[in-house]
């Protein structure tokens, strides 16, 4: 199926088969792909596109955000990693997802590394100190197995320096170098500074906080207009992407800022997400500012 054949009614994809395109995701910890890429990944899963999910560590160091679970955190019985493993499938549930694995799963699991400069960083366990070239040659082997045509992680920053983001940026990029399978297109997660000015606005108006950020500056993760090359239309399956992050109960809480936002902003805050296309070409159709509408334009099969 060809570009032509691919076509979209009012912004949104029209729900024909992409049977045959391939996307692989590769995230840090469970409930990173659901607020980056949830609403892409089930409307594509749903057109028919296979999505495969790579998760590179379990989250062990993650906050829990419901007391009555409070026992499962590092600090205490260490057990946080395997509930959030069955949060991440009840998401992909959700999301309508059926491939997803563990980076080097049944080899070696790598840990969550916590943030920098903490003293769970310097295990020699964690993602942050695993060998570039062993956690890549991990990944090469899903490449190489799944073929994808586009990809999906984040920028070199992680998009706001947690150090198991930026590995698992340097896994992806080193990974998809050393393939035997060509990716066509590879997309970093973006957020532009004018959706969250708009939406740090819409929050102060009603007298809610955003993220403890006096201004869009404040947001390591905000970026630039100027990077955002793609833009992708998910609000027909933005209720899938509310419900995975539901899912992941330990880390999203239903009175915290994920849902704040919708509730004073509308779910459309989360239905489009934001790209960076830095391997690939830019193909139509393209919205009024020029920005790709669809992660698989140009992709040949």
């Amino acid at each position: 199926m060809g570009k032509a054949d691919r076509y979209f009614a009012t912004g949104l994809l029209m729900k024909i088969s992409y049977e045959g395109y391939r996307a692989l995701l590769v995230h840090a910890h469970p409930d990173d792909e659901t607020i980056n890429n949830g609403s892409t990944m089930a409307l594509y899963a749903d057109l028919g596109a296979k999505v495969t999910l790579v998760t590179c560590t379990r989250g062990e160091e993650g906050e829990v955000l419901v007391p009555e679970l409070s026992h499962l955190a590092s600090g205490a019985e260490d057990k946080l990693g395997e509930h959030r493993v069955t949060e991440l499938a009840d998401a992909m549930k959700a999301l309508g997802i059926t491939d997803h694995r563990f980076l080097a799963e049944g080899e070696k699991l790598y840990r969550d590394s916590g943030m920098m400069g903490t003293e769970p960083n310097n295990r020699p366990d964690v993602f942050w100190q695993a060998d570039l070239e062993e956690a890549s040659d991990f990944l090469v082997k899903v490449i190489d197995e799944v073929k994808p045509h586009i990809l999906i992680t984040y920028d070199e920053i992680g998009g706001y320096g947690h150090p198991d983001h930026i590995q698992a940026h340097r896994v992806a990029m080193r990974a998809s170098e050393k393939s035997n399978w060509q990716i066509q297109k590879i997309y970093w997660n973006t957020m532009p500074k004018s959706v969250l000015a708009e939406s740090m606005k819409k929050m102060k108006e009603v007298g809610s906080d955003f993220f403890g950020a006096e201004s869009v500056d404040d947001l390591p993760f905000a970026k630039d207009d100027q990077f955002v090359t793609s833009v992708v239309d998910g609000n027909s399956h933005v209720e899938k992407k509310m419900a995975a992050m539901k899912a992941h109960l330990t880390q999203i809480s239903v009175d915290g800022p994920f849902f704040a936002l919708s509730n004073n902003l509308g779910l459309q805050v989360w239905g489009h997400e934001y790209y960076t296309l830095v391997r690939g070409e830019k193909a139509e159709p393209f919205d009024e500012n020029g920005r790709e509408r669809d992660l698989f334009a140009g992709v040949i099969l």
